[in-house]
């Protein structure tokens, strides 16, 4: 039995017909997100982007042969955390294009929206084009692919080429061809020098072979996955070999990793493991009386501590084996959840760009005794008083949750003008939001929002001050207010200090033509939310049994397997497991398809069961 319909000439045309709009759609929503986000992306993740573009411009200025030099500053351990791919890419695009994160950005964009068209592929080898076109119309529009797309992460990158080994795997089935295995095993090893988590997928998707091949080819034909993926990572582990002494596949990580994932989940403390990066050098500084062990993850003795911390993690496991079986367990059912990712914004952002000191007076302005006088405290117990200079004023908040603390006096706006609300601030305990809204309305009343957190590891006095900017395009004429909110339900208490307040106005808002389109993505985008997409899956895998599509089954569900068994072994965060949801999509896709089936034929039968209208 086949894996799918066959394919005419004619399915052939429409397929391409619909490939090129799911493009055009996917290509489009990124467009708008990267648009929302341009801003704010530098503060994801921020220093592990610095460490990517620092190694980038380092590669740029020594060239590819530097990676084989013990001396070259490429030889740092602390560069090894990632795999080397991504930081090609940088050097690549400041060689071509200067310092700019744009061609990155682009390049990300315009890759994802590939993988919509491959999750569209995949589909329709497998099902008819009507649950093809849904899958890949839900990756095209999920907000989880379109904001982490624009981010200046490798994550999304990491699953185009996973999804490429897939669909030529589906085809390898449909063609019997040694090469076309041999092409998926590289295209695996392409996402390692991107992200390491997909090391052992290639082995893992052996366990296909037996579905889609025939006797006497599934030797033949595994060995030529796992040795596509053994070739294409094979050049940094063998750098790694020649630089550092020592047998590292792809990077750095994998100890940091298992620790604080086991220290993650050890509610009680009992194994004495933290939690985050600075906790772990912190504790190693400690216990081998070495002070310079805090400063860096991997820098001295980086190697052997590594291996240190594989030990001691694996140690833990040997201990506590259902403990630990259990934690794996309940990491991968976090996989199925989707992560709340930022939708599309209903209105044009800001195009202007910021500064740090502007020209002339501002537009409103309002200083301590003005915040003082004019604003409102919206917490029970919540507080703010002068500090003794007069310059700043002190507001505490006990145990706010996500509940709003404060809220300034109110400042009048022009319709279709670019506004930046700049406040001065210095956090030192908790973490807060901020906010500007229209006053006297809700929900889609908010323009846009920040959170300020605390610097890790430094003290309440030593925490920065900064002057947080808040840009946002004013729809209409009228008022609006900047509100300050608790930053979780985790957060006992918050207390920071404040300044005079400005509002300033940039000059007209542009792009205001997107206002429709960013409507209607923003209403689908709503709907992809785990209560929503997770019985969707489910109702998906029922029809798919009860068909005995096997072959199908463990296809699309191979890559979300791997991720199951292996990555919720160690630390895992959603962007990690990605690929896990473009295949779970197809399924969602088939399960809308066989649904629309379904309604359609009850309205037929409806239909004609209609009695029909008396004439006159």
């Amino acid at each position: 039995m086949g894996l799918g319909p066959p394919v005419s000439r004619a399915r052939r045309g429409r397929l391409a017909l619909l490939a090129t709009l799911i493009f055009l759609l996917a290509f489009g929503a990124r467009l708008l997100s990267w648009h929302d986000a341009a801003q704010e992306v530098g503060k994801v993740q921020t220093s592990v982007t610095h460490d990517y573009q620092r190694t980038g411009r380092l590669i740029l200025e020594g060239g590819l042969g530097s990676f084989l030099r013990a001396d070259s500053p490429l030889a740092d351990p602390d560069l090894m955390g990632h795999p080397p791919g991504y930081k090609v890419l940088w050097a690549a695009s400041y060689g071509l294009f200067g310092e700019t994160d744009v061609p990155v950005q682009l390049f990300q964009i315009l890759c994802d929206s590939a993988a919509a068209v491959l999750v569209f592929l995949i589909a329709g080898a497998l099902f008819p084009a009507g649950a093809a076109a849904a899958a890949g119309l839900l990756v095209a529009l999920a907000p989880q692919f379109t904001w982490n797309s624009v981010l200046l992460l490798p994550d999304t990158l990491a699953v185009l080429p996973v999804l490429a080994a897939l669909y030529l795997l589906v085809r390898a089935h449909e063609r019997q061809g040694v090469w076309r295995v041999l092409g998926a095993g590289a295209l695996i090893g392409v996402s390692c020098w991107l992200r390491a988590n997909a090391l052992l997928m290639a082995p893992f998707l052996c366990l296909l072979m037996p579905v889609l091949f025939g006797r006497g080819r599934r030797l033949r034909y595994a060995a030529a996955l796992v040795g596509g993926a053994l070739l294409v990572i094979a050049p940094v582990t063998v750098r790694n070999a020649v630089v550092f002494g020592h047998f590292i596949p792809l990077s750095l990580g994998a100890g940091q990793t298992l620790l604080e994932g086991i220290a993650d989940y050890d509610e009680e403390g009992r194994f004495g493991i933290p939690a985050t990066d600075l906790g772990i050098m912190r504790q190693e500084a400690e216990a081998h009386g070495r002070p310079d062990y805090a400063q860096t993850l991997f820098g001295p003795d980086g190697i052997r501590r590594e291996r240190m911390r594989v030990a001691r993690a694996l140690r833990v496991v040997r201990e506590n084996p259902a403990w630990f079986a259990g934690v794996m367990v309940r990491r991968a059912a976090s996989m199925l959840r989707l992560e709340r990712a930022r939708l599309i914004e209903p209105h044009p952002p800001v195009t202007h760009a910021l500064a740090d000191h502007y020209e002339g007076p501002p537009e409103w302005a309002a200083a301590t005794a003005d915040l003082l006088g004019g604003g409102q405290l919206l917490a029970p117990g919540a507080s703010l008083a002068p500090e003794p200079d007069g310059r700043a004023l002190r507001l505490r908040a006990g145990r706010a949750g996500y509940g709003d603390i404060y809220a300034s006096p109110p400042a009048p706006v022009r319709p279709g003008t670019d506004y930046v609300f700049r406040l001065p601030l210095k956090l030192e305990e908790g973490r807060l939001v901020l906010r500007v809204e229209e006053t006297g309305g809700e929900g889609g009343s908010r323009y846009v929002s920040t959170v300020v957190d605390l610097v890790e590891g430094k003290a309440a006095a030593e925490q920065p001050e900064r002057v947080v900017q808040l840009p946002f395009a004013a729809r209409g004429a009228g008022r609006v207010r900047l509100v300050v909110a608790g930053g979780g339900p985790a957060e006992p208490s918050s207390s920071a200090l404040v300044g005079a307040a400005d509002l300033r106005a940039l000059g007209p808002a542009s792009h205001t033509w997107t206002r429709w389109p960013r409507l209607l993505l923003r209403a689908v985008q709503k709907l992809f939310v785990t209560a929503v997409v997770l019985p969707l899956v489910v109702a998906g895998l029922f029809l798919l049994v009860r068909a005995r599509r096997w072959r199908a089954i463990a296809v699309l569900l191979a890559v979300p397997a791997y991720y199951f068994c292996v990555q919720s072994a160690v630390h895992t965060e959603y962007r990690y497991v990605l690929a896990v949801h473009y295949c779970l999509f197809v399924v969602a896709g088939y399960a809308l398809h066989r649904g629309g089936l379904a309604l359609g034929r009850a309205w037929a039968r409806a239909r004609r069961r209609e009695p029909e209208a008396p004439s006159l």
